[in-house]
Protein backbone atom coordinates (compact mmCIF):
# COMPACT_ATOMS: atom_id res chain seq x y z
CA UNK A 1 0.00 0.00 0.00
CA UNK A 2 1.28 3.28 -0.97
CA UNK A 3 2.41 6.02 2.11
CA UNK A 4 1.57 9.74 1.30
CA UNK A 5 0.68 11.45 4.40
CA UNK A 6 0.00 14.88 3.74
CA UNK A 7 -1.49 18.12 5.01
CA UNK A 8 -4.80 19.35 3.63
CA UNK A 9 -6.20 21.80 6.52
CA UNK A 10 -10.03 24.05 6.25
CA UNK A 11 -9.12 27.47 6.95
CA UNK A 12 -11.05 30.43 7.23
CA UNK A 13 -10.55 33.64 5.24
CA UNK A 14 -11.86 37.13 5.89
CA UNK A 15 -12.50 40.05 3.54
CA UNK A 16 -14.43 43.01 3.46
CA UNK A 17 -16.92 41.19 1.10
CA UNK A 18 -17.28 38.18 3.52
CA UNK A 19 -18.46 40.94 6.23
CA UNK A 20 -20.61 42.62 4.35
CA UNK A 21 -22.89 40.06 3.11
CA UNK A 22 -22.10 38.07 6.34
CA UNK A 23 -21.13 34.72 5.29
CA UNK A 24 -17.96 32.78 6.49
CA UNK A 25 -15.55 31.27 4.28
CA UNK A 26 -13.23 29.10 4.47
CA UNK A 27 -10.66 27.39 1.60
CA UNK A 28 -10.12 23.54 1.88
CA UNK A 29 -6.44 23.65 1.61
CA UNK A 30 -5.88 21.05 -1.31
CA UNK A 31 -2.92 23.02 -2.50
CA UNK A 32 -0.76 22.24 0.59
CA UNK A 33 -0.83 18.31 0.03
CA UNK A 34 2.52 18.70 -1.98
CA UNK A 35 4.58 21.27 -4.20
CA UNK A 36 4.20 19.43 -7.19
CA UNK A 37 1.72 16.15 -6.17
CA UNK A 38 -0.58 18.86 -5.14
CA UNK A 39 -4.59 19.25 -4.58
CA UNK A 40 -6.86 17.31 -6.74
CA UNK A 41 -3.87 16.08 -8.84
CA UNK A 42 -3.10 13.41 -6.08
CA UNK A 43 -6.72 12.60 -5.30
CA UNK A 44 -6.88 11.60 -8.80
CA UNK A 45 -3.35 9.58 -8.82
CA UNK A 46 -3.79 7.46 -5.60
CA UNK A 47 -6.44 5.01 -6.87
CA UNK A 48 -4.65 4.25 -9.86
CA UNK A 49 -1.22 4.18 -8.24
CA UNK A 50 -2.58 1.85 -5.35
CA UNK A 51 -3.89 -0.83 -8.84
CA UNK A 52 -1.23 -0.29 -10.85
CA UNK A 53 1.02 -1.39 -7.62
CA UNK A 54 -1.59 -4.35 -7.13
CA UNK A 55 -1.02 -5.45 -10.69
CA UNK A 56 2.78 -5.43 -10.26
CA UNK A 57 2.99 -2.48 -12.84
CA UNK A 58 5.91 -0.31 -13.37
CA UNK A 59 5.57 1.69 -15.68
CA UNK A 60 2.55 4.68 -16.07
CA UNK A 61 1.62 5.84 -19.23
CA UNK A 62 -0.33 9.05 -19.66
CA UNK A 63 -1.23 12.02 -21.27
CA UNK A 64 -1.69 16.19 -21.23
CA UNK A 65 -0.65 18.98 -22.50
CA UNK A 66 2.68 21.19 -22.91
CA UNK A 67 1.92 23.31 -19.66
CA UNK A 68 -0.15 20.06 -17.72
CA UNK A 69 0.17 19.90 -13.61
CA UNK A 70 -1.35 16.39 -14.13
CA UNK A 71 1.75 15.46 -16.13
CA UNK A 72 4.25 17.03 -13.60
CA UNK A 73 2.23 15.36 -10.70
CA UNK A 74 2.09 11.95 -12.33
CA UNK A 75 5.84 12.25 -12.97
CA UNK A 76 6.67 13.60 -9.81
CA UNK A 77 4.45 10.52 -7.70
CA UNK A 78 6.51 8.40 -10.17
CA UNK A 79 9.44 8.92 -8.90
CA UNK A 80 8.35 9.32 -5.11
CA UNK A 81 7.00 5.69 -5.36
CA UNK A 82 9.29 3.56 -7.75
CA UNK A 83 7.85 4.05 -10.73
CA UNK A 84 8.91 4.82 -14.63
CA UNK A 85 6.85 7.77 -16.14
CA UNK A 86 6.15 7.88 -20.17
CA UNK A 87 3.36 10.93 -21.26
CA UNK A 88 2.40 11.46 -24.35
CA UNK A 89 2.13 15.24 -25.38
CA UNK A 90 -0.44 17.21 -27.19
CA UNK A 91 0.89 19.37 -30.25
CA UNK A 92 4.49 20.17 -31.42
CA UNK A 93 7.27 19.58 -29.58
CA UNK A 94 8.39 22.15 -27.47
CA UNK A 95 10.61 22.78 -24.77
CA UNK A 96 9.10 24.57 -21.38
CA UNK A 97 9.62 25.13 -17.52
CA UNK A 98 6.69 22.40 -16.15
CA UNK A 99 8.18 19.39 -19.13
CA UNK A 100 11.48 20.61 -17.86
CA UNK A 101 10.46 19.45 -14.21
CA UNK A 102 8.85 16.12 -15.48
CA UNK A 103 12.15 15.23 -17.47
CA UNK A 104 13.79 16.17 -14.11
CA UNK A 105 11.42 13.88 -12.28
CA UNK A 106 12.50 10.86 -14.80
CA UNK A 107 9.27 11.42 -17.23
CA UNK A 108 10.02 10.53 -20.93
CA UNK A 109 7.90 13.09 -23.13
CA UNK A 110 6.31 11.87 -26.43
CA UNK A 111 5.10 14.59 -28.99
CA UNK A 112 1.85 13.55 -30.67
CA UNK A 113 -0.11 15.45 -33.36
CA UNK A 114 -3.66 16.32 -32.00
CA UNK A 115 -5.73 14.25 -34.26
CA UNK A 116 -3.97 11.29 -33.24
CA UNK A 117 -4.04 12.74 -29.49
CA UNK A 118 -7.58 12.50 -29.61
CA UNK A 119 -7.73 8.61 -29.48
CA UNK A 120 -5.83 8.04 -26.44
CA UNK A 121 -6.64 4.40 -26.11
CA UNK A 122 -5.16 3.72 -29.28
CA UNK A 123 -2.15 5.44 -29.06
CA UNK A 124 -1.18 3.02 -25.64
CA UNK A 125 -1.77 0.00 -27.60
CA UNK A 126 -0.28 1.39 -30.35
CA UNK A 127 3.27 1.89 -28.16
CA UNK A 128 2.01 -0.05 -25.04
CA UNK A 129 -0.14 -2.99 -26.06
CA UNK A 130 2.32 -5.52 -25.72
CA UNK A 131 3.82 -4.02 -22.31
CA UNK A 132 2.72 -5.88 -19.61
CA UNK A 133 4.59 -3.62 -16.87
CA UNK A 134 2.61 -0.20 -18.39
CA UNK A 135 -0.55 0.95 -16.66
CA UNK A 136 -3.10 3.88 -18.54
CA UNK A 137 -4.09 7.06 -16.78
CA UNK A 138 -6.37 9.17 -18.28
CA UNK A 139 -5.66 12.76 -19.36
CA UNK A 140 -5.87 14.40 -16.06
CA UNK A 141 -7.00 11.64 -13.49
CA UNK A 142 -10.27 11.01 -15.40
CA UNK A 143 -12.30 8.23 -14.34
CA UNK A 144 -14.09 6.47 -11.90
CA UNK A 145 -10.87 5.90 -9.52
CA UNK A 146 -10.19 9.77 -9.72
CA UNK A 147 -13.93 10.15 -8.71
CA UNK A 148 -13.31 7.48 -5.05
CA UNK A 149 -10.29 9.91 -4.56
CA UNK A 150 -12.17 13.33 -4.34
CA UNK A 151 -14.75 11.60 -2.59
CA UNK A 152 -12.70 10.70 0.11
CA UNK A 153 -11.90 14.61 0.39
CA UNK A 154 -15.58 15.14 1.87
CA UNK A 155 -15.29 12.66 4.99
CA UNK A 156 -12.32 15.27 6.14
CA UNK A 157 -14.22 17.50 6.56
CA UNK A 158 -14.40 18.98 10.34
CA UNK A 159 -16.85 21.96 9.68
CA UNK A 160 -19.96 21.48 8.70
CA UNK A 161 -21.07 23.94 5.06
CA UNK A 162 -23.68 25.33 3.17
CA UNK A 163 -22.14 25.56 0.21
CA UNK A 164 -19.21 23.71 -1.57
CA UNK A 165 -17.63 25.43 -4.63
CA UNK A 166 -15.35 23.78 -7.06
CA UNK A 167 -13.60 24.67 -10.02
CA UNK A 168 -14.36 22.20 -12.71
CA UNK A 169 -12.66 20.51 -15.96
CA UNK A 170 -13.27 17.10 -16.69
CA UNK A 171 -16.38 16.69 -13.94
CA UNK A 172 -14.22 14.64 -12.10
CA UNK A 173 -13.43 16.52 -9.52
CA UNK A 174 -17.51 17.75 -9.04
CA UNK A 175 -18.51 14.14 -9.49
CA UNK A 176 -16.45 13.13 -6.40
CA UNK A 177 -17.40 15.58 -4.40
CA UNK A 178 -20.85 15.27 -4.59
CA UNK A 179 -20.44 11.15 -4.40
CA UNK A 180 -18.76 12.57 -1.29
CA UNK A 181 -21.97 14.62 -0.06
CA UNK A 182 -24.05 12.05 -0.85
CA UNK A 183 -22.08 9.38 1.18
CA UNK A 184 -21.22 11.79 3.87
CA UNK A 185 -25.09 12.36 4.06
CA UNK A 186 -24.60 16.07 4.08
CA UNK A 187 -27.26 18.87 3.43
CA UNK A 188 -24.48 20.98 1.13
CA UNK A 189 -25.07 22.23 -1.80
CA UNK A 190 -22.57 21.74 -4.59
CA UNK A 191 -21.74 24.48 -6.86
CA UNK A 192 -19.01 23.87 -9.98
CA UNK A 193 -17.85 26.94 -11.94
CA UNK A 194 -16.92 25.35 -15.17
CA UNK A 195 -13.57 26.84 -16.77
CA UNK A 196 -14.36 26.27 -20.30
CA UNK A 197 -17.01 27.08 -22.32
CA UNK A 198 -20.34 25.42 -22.46
CA UNK A 199 -20.38 24.17 -19.19
CA UNK A 200 -23.38 22.58 -18.51
CA UNK A 201 -21.47 19.36 -20.37
CA UNK A 202 -20.28 18.74 -16.89
CA UNK A 203 -23.44 17.18 -15.62
CA UNK A 204 -23.63 14.73 -18.30
CA UNK A 205 -19.43 13.83 -17.29
CA UNK A 206 -20.56 13.40 -13.64
CA UNK A 207 -23.82 10.87 -14.89
CA UNK A 208 -21.05 9.22 -17.26
CA UNK A 209 -18.54 8.75 -14.26
CA UNK A 210 -21.85 7.11 -12.46
CA UNK A 211 -22.57 9.91 -9.82
CA UNK A 212 -26.65 10.38 -9.72
CA UNK A 213 -28.02 14.19 -8.25
CA UNK A 214 -25.99 16.68 -10.61
CA UNK A 215 -29.31 17.97 -11.49
CA UNK A 216 -29.22 19.34 -7.89
CA UNK A 217 -26.18 20.92 -8.10
CA UNK A 218 -25.56 24.61 -9.37
CA UNK A 219 -23.08 25.02 -12.31
CA UNK A 220 -21.96 28.62 -13.02
CA UNK A 221 -21.22 28.62 -16.74
CA UNK A 222 -20.55 32.40 -16.93
CA UNK A 223 -16.96 32.23 -15.77
CA UNK A 224 -15.07 31.04 -18.16
CA UNK A 225 -13.51 34.11 -19.61
CA UNK A 226 -13.43 32.61 -22.99
CA UNK A 227 -12.14 29.15 -21.87
CA UNK A 228 -9.97 27.14 -21.18
CA UNK A 229 -6.70 28.63 -20.20
CA UNK A 230 -7.72 31.97 -21.72
CA UNK A 231 -8.11 35.03 -19.21
CA UNK A 232 -8.64 38.72 -19.37
CA UNK A 233 -7.07 41.73 -17.44
CA UNK A 234 -9.98 41.35 -15.18
CA UNK A 235 -9.29 38.70 -13.88
CA UNK A 236 -5.56 38.65 -13.96
CA UNK A 237 -6.23 41.68 -11.51
CA UNK A 238 -8.49 39.85 -9.14
CA UNK A 239 -6.14 37.08 -9.15
CA UNK A 240 -3.00 39.56 -8.07
CA UNK A 241 -5.18 41.17 -5.53
CA UNK A 242 -6.90 38.41 -4.10
CA UNK A 243 -3.54 36.79 -3.72
CA UNK A 244 -2.00 39.87 -2.02
CA UNK A 245 -5.26 40.30 0.14
CA UNK A 246 -5.17 36.84 1.92
CA UNK A 247 -1.17 35.55 1.08
CA UNK A 248 -2.76 32.57 -0.71
CA UNK A 249 -1.78 32.20 -4.13
CA UNK A 250 -4.80 31.12 -6.87
CA UNK A 251 -4.33 30.97 -10.77
CA UNK A 252 -5.91 32.26 -13.80
CA UNK A 253 -6.96 28.71 -14.98
CA UNK A 254 -9.04 27.05 -12.41
CA UNK A 255 -8.65 28.86 -8.84
CA UNK A 256 -9.01 32.34 -10.23
CA UNK A 257 -12.09 31.81 -12.34
CA UNK A 258 -13.51 30.19 -9.04
CA UNK A 259 -13.11 32.61 -6.42
CA UNK A 260 -13.97 35.63 -9.45
CA UNK A 261 -17.52 33.07 -9.73
CA UNK A 262 -17.75 33.30 -5.75
CA UNK A 263 -16.86 37.17 -5.01
CA UNK A 264 -19.44 38.00 -8.26
CA UNK A 265 -22.21 35.67 -6.94
CA UNK A 266 -21.92 37.56 -2.94
CA UNK A 267 -21.86 40.85 -4.98
CA UNK A 268 -24.98 39.94 -6.52
CA UNK A 269 -27.03 38.91 -3.38
CA UNK A 270 -26.66 34.93 -4.85
CA UNK A 271 -25.82 33.13 -1.38
CA UNK A 272 -28.17 33.75 1.63
CA UNK A 273 -26.49 35.72 4.61
CA UNK A 274 -25.63 33.51 7.35
CA UNK A 275 -24.21 30.92 5.20
CA UNK A 276 -20.67 28.53 5.80
CA UNK A 277 -18.71 27.98 2.57
CA UNK A 278 -16.27 26.00 1.89
CA UNK A 279 -14.08 26.67 -1.10
CA UNK A 280 -12.03 24.27 -2.28
CA UNK A 281 -8.56 24.99 -3.47
CA UNK A 282 -7.69 22.12 -6.24
CA UNK A 283 -3.92 23.39 -6.51
CA UNK A 284 -2.14 23.49 -9.80
CA UNK A 285 -0.02 26.28 -8.98
CA UNK A 286 2.91 25.77 -11.22
CA UNK A 287 -0.23 26.57 -14.58
CA UNK A 288 0.92 29.95 -13.32
CA UNK A 289 4.31 29.06 -15.20
CA UNK A 290 2.84 29.33 -18.53
CA UNK A 291 1.56 32.93 -17.85
CA UNK A 292 3.79 34.99 -16.35
CA UNK A 293 4.02 37.32 -18.83
CA UNK A 294 0.54 38.20 -18.02
CA UNK A 295 1.47 39.04 -14.22
CA UNK A 296 4.76 41.63 -15.49
CA UNK A 297 4.26 45.24 -14.65
CA UNK A 298 6.95 47.80 -14.20
CA UNK A 299 7.86 48.38 -10.65
CA UNK A 300 7.08 51.37 -8.75
CA UNK A 301 9.32 54.66 -9.21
Amino acid sequence: MLRFDFYSPEQEITLPLYDQKSVRVFIKRDDLIHPYISGNKWRKLKHPLQQAQHDKKTKLVTFGGAWSNHLLATACAGATFGFQTHAFVRGEAVSNTVLTLCNMFGMTLQFVDRTSYKNKQALFDQHFGYDEAAFFIDEGGYGASGVLGCSEMVAELTGNYDHIFCASGTGTTAAGILRGIQLQKLDSKLHGVPVLKSGEFIREEIARLGVSGSAEMALHTAYHFGGYAKTKPELIEFVKQFTRDTGILIEPTYTGKLFYALHDLLRNDQIDAGSRLLVVHTGGLTGLLGMLDKFSSTAEQ
